[in-house]
């Protein structure tokens, strides 16, 4: 089956569960900022947690079926219609073919994924069917969708639009509107003074942020060692501190290298809260520990795998 761009949106990409082995040849690992609800949606929907998704941010596309499909969107709430039928996120929907489906500016967060039973069919780059746009390649083009694209993926055989009557509750980045979100760090190869007054200060996300990172703004870090450094290795997740002393937040588009100070690093189970920061949200960093960032990180898997058995057993009786 087929699905028409009709109008792209603010920036929406073809994104899975990114390219894990490049590292080491200098590219970047891509895929959907927040991989968790990414996940939810591709099990859905039927597919593995890694398919490949549409990632919109901020606002999303019009896009037309051409013959019936099973979606899910999850995320930050978005106002999606199937003609004129208003869907809600977080649960499974058949769409009829010829459906046209709106969705609109995203209201709690800045991003949300969705799936398609089957996945989006573009070719993979490197094992990953992940947009990287730093680079121009993988996803459509190596870029942001644009009216016309034409996205393959496999029939769902619905005939009718669906709705199931049971969901999946929003992940609990959500729903934190008007405070300032709280993200647990790591302490960095160069933190020493820096990791302290990171943690004492609020920060603001800047307008010139993207998917390689978050630019923060707020009252200036001075680098506890101001010699020149050689470039070494970042990862998403990385937090560094440029000679203005306003710290970048490294996500998933991040470069291989770098030779700023690396004062924390942001812990992958909070990766979901940066990826639903936009220009002006506010935002806290509170230290962790190397165990209560596994810990962390042990509870979000068990969580995914209790919901994906509960998916299943809810496919199972419909």
């Amino acid at each position: 089956m087929s699905v028409r761009v009709l109008a792209p949106g603010a920036l929406t990409t073809v994104q899975d569960g990114g390219r894990r082995a490049s590292r080491a040849l200098g590219v970047g690992c891509s895929g959907a900022l927040d991989p968790h609800a990414a996940a939810i949606a591709n099990l859905l929907v039927g597919n593995a947690a890694d398919a490949a998704v549409l990632e919109i941010t901020l606002a999303g596309p019009r896009l037309q079926f051409d013959t019936a499909a099973r979606i899910a969107i999850c995320g930050a709430q978005v106002d999606t219609r199937a003609d004129d039928t208003p869907i809600p996120g977080w649960r499974p929907i058949g769409v009829p073919a010829g459906t046209r489906l709106s969705i609109g500016a995203c209201r709690d967060g800045a991003r949300a994924w969705l799936a398609i039973a089957g996945g989006f069919q573009v070719d993979p780059v490197l094992g990953s069917r992940s947009a990287d746009l730093r680079g121009g390649f993988g996803g459509v083009g190596g870029r942001a969708l644009i009216a016309g694209d034409v996205l393959e993926a496999d029939a769902a055989g619905v005939d009718r639009l669906q709705v199931a009557r049971w969901w999946v509750e929003p992940t609990p980045e959500f729903g934190r509107a008007g405070t300032a979100a709280v993200v647990r760090v790591l302490p960095g190869r160069d933190a020493t003074e820096p990791a302290d007054a990171l943690c004492a200060r609020e920060w603001r996300v800047a307008a010139d942020s993207n998917r390689q990172g978050l630019r923060l703004q707020g009252e200036a870090v001075r680098a506890a060692d101001d010699a020149e450094r050689i470039s070494e290795p970042v990862a998403p997740g990385t937090l560094q501190l440029p000679p203005d002393g306003q710290p970048i937040v490294l996500l998933a588009d991040a470069q291989t290298h770098g030779g700023y100070p690396r004062i924390g690093h942001a812990i992958r189970a909070d990766w979901a809260r940066l990826a639903q920061l936009r220009p002006g949200d506010r935002l806290r960093f509170v230290p962790c520990s190397h165990d209560e960032a596994a810990q962390a990180r042990r509870e979000q898997a068990q969580r995914l795998a209790r919901i994906a058995i509960a998916i299943q057993a809810r496919r199972g009786m419909s």
